[in-house]
Parts: structure tokens; C-alpha cells; sequence
């Protein structure tokens, strides 16, 4: 076949993302959301039924006259000036500089946000962290002729977490114009936050680097020990001055407050960047629902919001544990022990060949119906311009989204496979399609 008969005409060959590949491949097995017999410890998203101690989910919401007409680009008055109340009543009290409808730019969803992030962008190099959220690469990949993408490989010693130092390093010496990373991080679990946070917000600050702080795990926050944390985390507590700190802040309700089917998220930062934002959506995505945003506003009532959250840390915690453990039980190891998101980035190397290697240990357990994410695919690499083989192909992204059962059905199979390749009985080959084989390659 030419490419003059390829179906794809004049359209480029889309890579899928990490959890989209792991969804199609398992599919393709006869697994479709909420298959009673397949665990997904892949998932992106929190559980998104009822929830103990949680207010009961929103079912309802009015659909007025005016909705059915387009909305602003950058939300509604009601939307922004809620979320700016939310970020003030959590992070703000008793702070001179207060969040305004102003500082705040809705998108439907955080994707989305960040899509219009990417293309408000000047000609600047954009620091990232690696390993990072899969989607970062290919919003990436329709700016290289306008962005130059430096990644910055957080280490393995630090816990895979970004420090201080290193930033204002990276900053320095790569003449950094703006930097992304997802805090907490999605795939480590890990969060910078305290003086951390507020250390690499003042060097964002002082060297202007216009920093992009992807939150939207800012709720799934629990101590070294497994606890449930005392709140959320977000670099809006460090600001000083929301119309002078080149700071952004992307969040929404689709993780902390487990409503992702409604594709709601914001951004804050200073006044001129929202209305750049919002110029953006123009041509991209032409601006929120306004039905969407009359729903968010009900999830975003005080009571409301810090009954959802304060139970999905409970929850959550007890779910982070029972990964903990049982991975560990398996010979999987941590850098460090997650201390926020729903995931957990764990090592394979101790495990028997050949399931010390992600991509087989991930084949390996679709024949079990469990999905996981290989770690390979969080290493950024926009434009696929390094060459060498990743860094990350004994490390695994597990998820604890599911529901708790759910969660322990995966780990009882994933158990009885690491048994079954210790004690030498036969399991199920890794699939060797040409396919599958160019689908790693191309990674």
C-alpha cells in the first residue's frame, strides 16, 4: 500500500498515550469499563461511584435558557468567581494578594487547559521533569517549531522528586523561559510541597520562568506513614502577588473531586495570561459548557467540597497502603512510597526474568485481566529526539483508582503470577505480533 492509499489520507499516524494503549490492548481481550472479571490498575481516574463518607454524588443539574447558547472563552463570571473563592478560603487567608474571577480561565478539562497553555506559549526552552504525564509529549509535539522542550531526569535517589537546587540549576544553565511539571506527580506519587514548593515558586519568581504547575492530584495527599494528609497541596498557598508571579496553576474537578466524565478544569495565574488563555480557546476549543460549569459550582461548595475531599483521603490512604504492602510482598520495590496521587512507580528489577522487564510483565498480565502502565511511557520525548533505549523498562505505574475490591482481586492475580514465574510453572507468553513488537520499538 502507497501512502497515496493509506486511509489515513493526509493525516498524520497518533501515537496512543500510555493508559490509552493499555485500554486498547485489553479491549481488544474483551475488557470495556466496569467488566466485572478485569482489573484495571492502569486507571487514570479515581472511582467515581458512591464513596464512604463522601456527600452523595451530583445526578442533577438545571439546564437554563442561556446554556444553550455559546459561553465566554474563559468561563463564566459565576464559574471563575467560585473557584476563586475556593482557592481563597483553602490557601489564602489572611494573605494581602487574594485570587479574582480574573486570575482564573475555565477549560473543559485539564487536557484541554493545558492544550491552550501550550499554544499561549512564546519562543521559549520548556523545562519538564521526567519520568512525567504521558500527555505533555504530544502537546509538545505540535509546538517544536516554536518550543524547544529540555527534560530535566529527576533521580532515582531523590525519590524522583524535583529539588530546589535542581531547578534553579536547570534554570540557570539551560536559560529556561518556562517549565512544566505535574506536582503531585503523575506517574511517581510524589509531591513537592512546604518549603520545597515555595523555594522553587521564589526561583520561578526571581528568574521569571513562567512555571506550570499541573495539581490536579492536589487533594491525594497522605503522610510517609500511609496516613490520610492534613490537606491539599498547591502553589497557591506561596504566591505573593497573583497579577506579578509568572505562575500557573491547572486544576479542575475530574481527580480530587472524582467527576472526570464532565471534563472540568480551570487555570490561575495573573490577569493578562488568563486573557491570552482565553484567546487561545477561540481557535481551539471555543470555550466551556455552560451546563458543565453550573455542576462544578455545586461541587465546589464549601461543606460539600471538604466532605469529598476529606473522604477520598481515607479512602485512598487505606487503598495506597494495601498497594504498598502487596507489591512490596511481590519483590516489587519503591524509590519512595507514594505520598499522594492514586499511584504507585515501583521497580520490577527483583522480580524473575522475564517479568523484570515492564512491557512483559504488562503483557504478561492482560493474560490475567489486570491492566498496568509500563514505565517507559512517561519518558517524554517529544519529537522522539533521544535515541536511547528508556531508562524506565523495569519500572511499572500501578494504579489504586478502582475500588478497594476491585484493587485487591488485581493484586491476588498479580501475586499468583510473580508465584507461578518463581516456582517455574508455565504462564502465558508475551504476544509477538510485528505489531506489538513496533509499538515498543517506537517508544
Amino acid at each position: 500500500m502507497t501512502e497515496h492509499d493509506s486511509p489515513l489520507g493526509a493525516l498524520r499516524e497518533v501515537p496512543f498515550m500510555g493508559v490509552i494503549f493499555v485500554v486498547h490492548e485489553a479491549s481488544k481481550r474483551g475488557f470495556y469499563n466496569g467488566h466485572p472479571d478485569w482489573c484495571n490498575l492502569g486507571q487514570g481516574q479515581p472511582e467515581v461511584g458512591e464513596m464512604a463518607g463522601a456527600p452523595p454524588r451530583i445526578s442533577s443539574v438545571e439546564i437554563r435558557p442561556e446554556d444553550h447558547a455559546y459561553g465566554p472563552l474563559g468561563g463564566t463570571d459565576a464559574m471563575r468567581g467560585t473557584v476563586a473563592a475556593h482557592y481563597n478560603r483553602i490557601f489564602r487567608k489572611g494573605k494581602r494578594s487574594q485570587v479574582t474571577a480574573a486570575n482564573v480561565c475555565v477549560a473543559q478539562g485539564g487536557r484541554l487547559a493545558l492544550t491552550r497553555v501550550m499554544a499561549a506559549l512564546g519562543s521559549v526552552n520548556v523545562g519538564y521533569q521526567l519520568p512525567d504525564y504521558t500527555a505533555y509529549e504530544d502537546m509538545f509535539n505540535l509546538h517544536l517549531s516554536r518550543l524547544h522542550p529540555i527534560p530535566v531526569r529527576t533521580r532515582e535517589e531523590d525519590g524522583f522528586l524535583l529539588t530546589p537546587a535542581r531547578y534553579e540549576q536547570e534554570v540557570e544553565e539551560k536559560g529556561l523561559g518556562a517549565f512544566v511539571v505535574s506536582n503531585p506527580c503523575n506517574p511517581t506519587g510524589n509531591v513537592i510541597s512546604g518549603k520545597a514548593l515555595a523555594e522553587i515558586i521564589e526561583i520561578s519568581r526571581r528568574h521569571r520562568v513562567t512555571l506550570i504547575l499541573d495539581e490536579f492530584y492536589s487533594h491525594f495527599i497522605y503522610t510517609k506513614d500511609g496516613k490520610p494528609g492534613a490537606g491539599p497541596v498547591s502553589g497557591a498557598e506561596f504566591i505573593e502577588d497573583f497579577e506579578r508571579d509568572p505562575i500557573l496553576l491547572i486544576d479542575g474537578l475530574t481527580k480530587s473531586f472524582r467527576y472526570p466524565g464532565w471534563r472540568m478544569g480551570w487555570v490561575i495565574g495573573p490577569s493578562a495570561m488568563m486573557e491570552s488563555l482565553a484567546r487561545t480557546a477561540s481557535s481551539i476549543d471555543g470555550g466551556p459548557s455552560r451546563i458543565s460549569q453550573r455542576a462544578a459550582m455545586a461541587a465546589l461548595e464549601p461543606r460539600r467540597a471538604d466532605q469529598e475531599t476529606r473522604a477520598l483521603r481515607e479512602v485512598f490512604a487505606k487503598k495506597r497502603n494495601l498497594l504498598v504492602e502487596r507489591l512490596t510482598k511481590m519483590g516489587i520495590t519503591f524509590a519512595a512510597k507514594p505520598t499522594s496521587t492514586f499511584y504507585g512507580w515501583a521497580c520490577l528489577k527483583n522480580l524473575p526474568a522475564p517479568l523484570n522487564d515492564a512491557m512483559t510483565f504488562f503483557w504478561r498480565a492482560l493474560e490475567h485481566k489486570v491492566m498496568t502502565v509500563p514505565g517507559e511511557f512517561f519518558d517524554v520525548n517529544p519529537g522522539k529526539r533521544r535515541r536511547a533505549e528508556s531508562p524506565y523498562r523495569q519500572w511499572m505505574r500501578f494504579s489504586f483508582g478502582p475500588p478497594m475490591e476491585n484493587l485487591a482481586m488485581g493484586l491476588d492475580r498479580l501475586e499468583a503470577m510473580v508465584q507461578g514465574a518463581r516456582s517455574g510453572k508455565p504462564s502465558a507468553s508475551r504476544p509477538k505480533t510485528k505489531k506489538q513488537r513496533a509499538t515498543r520499538a517506537s517508544r
